[in-house]
């Protein structure tokens, strides 16, 4: 099977991406696919096919190793010849995690790993996933929404709003990941130049009640039956989980799985996947949790519907420990894709 390995892109997570690419890259099966690496450059630039290889040769093993490169097409022509059978995007972050490849997907009638255009597009977008888990009767941290219109129009109006949240409050781009752009913010004087910060990465940010609680994450995989690994946790090295945190200077610790009672990690594993399933993912997601200290409650944070695959990345280590290693991981994983896009062939699409 010809896997298109796709990776780069124009987001900010540009270089993780790259990283967990190559991960990926060296654990694929070689006697059961032929992989063709795909990279695109900061511009959203399709690089020339020896050029991508290079790049995913490079096994670069943290973001501040990737190398440097340029693309020359709007689209990879293997794309549209027929020559790849299956897309494997490990693009995290916009133009890759939020809907806009899988519906290029989409349209070239092509299989792909991962979640669809719609529950790629809502989980990329924190507001819209609080809204549908609220909804849906989950439960989640308050929120504040905030466009870059109206912070512009009633920047006071705004902060009223932001300050009826317990402070300390975390400011959010609304729809990027690794923690790029986010604030803690202890005191009210202090909002104006967190919510700059997170408008110079999106239009659309969102403010969140701090909560003190433990950050727990759970991997599902599935399409119509999905079911969630073991849960982790993260215990940061810094005030909170940030960038350098995640990637640069191993500073967290990670625990895999997660110092929980049997009946506290079944209940994190539920709503792993009630969450999965209320916001239609399909394949695969890393759903990141809250576990309150006082409480004992269990809050949904956000869903990563295309998670890290670095060499220190939850995903598949979760899924390792419970009882499925990482290359019989991404079989599987192109075989949910492979079955979705079969089902997906059947539906009527003529008038």
């Amino acid at each position: 099977m010809r896997v298109a390995l796709i990776f780069g892109g124009r987001s900010p997570e540009h270089a993780v991406s790259i990283v967990s690419a190559s991960s990926v890259g060296r654990a694929l099966d070689r006697e059961r696919y032929e992989v063709l690496p795909m990279a695109i450059d900061r511009r959203g630039r399709w690089a020339a096919p020896e050029v991508s290889a290079a790049v995913l040769g490079a096994a670069a093993a943290r973001p501040d190793e990737v190398p440097a490169f340029e693309g020359r097409d709007a689209v990879d022509p293997r794309l549209l010849d027929g020559s790849a059978d299956i897309a494997f995007p490990v693009l995290h972050g916009a133009f890759g995690e939020d809907g806009t490849i899988q519906g290029m997907f989409e349209m070239l009638d092509l299989a792909y790993v991962g979640c669809g255009v719609a529950a790629s597009a809502v989980c990329m977008d924190k507001g819209l996933t609080k809204r549908l888990i609220a909804a849906a009767g989950l439960p989640t941290a308050r929120w504040v929404e905030i466009e870059a219109p109206g912070w512009r129009r009633e920047p006071g109006a705004t902060l009223e709003r932001c300050q009826t949240l317990r402070f300390p409050v975390f400011v959010k781009p609304a729809r990027l990941g690794s923690s790029v752009g986010i604030s803690k913010v202890r005191a009210a004087a202090k909002l104006v130049e967190a919510i700059d910060l997170a408008f110079a990465h999106d239009d659309h940010v969102i403010v969140e009640e701090g909560i003190d609680g433990r950050e727990i994450e759970v991997a599902v995989l599935g399409n119509e039956n999905p079911r969630a690994s073991a849960p982790g946790e993260v215990v940061p090295g810094h005030e909170f989980y940030d960038f350098s945190d995640k990637y640069l200077d191993d500073a967290c610790t990670l625990l895999a799985p997660a110092p929980l009672d049997g009946e506290i990690a079944d209940r994190a594993r539920e709503l792993a996947v009630r969450s999965y399933e209320t916001l239609g993912c399909a394949g695969m997601a890393r759903v990141d949790l809250f576990l309150e200290r006082d409480r004992g409650r269990f809050l949904l944070n956000e869903v990563n519907t295309i998670p890290g695959f670095t060499p220190i990345s939850m995903f598949p280590r979760l899924w390792d420990i419970s009882g499925l290693a990482y290359p019989r991981l991404l079989d599987r994983l192109i075989e949910l894709g492979w079955a979705r896009h079969e089902a997906r062939t059947k539906l009527e699409t003529s008038g």
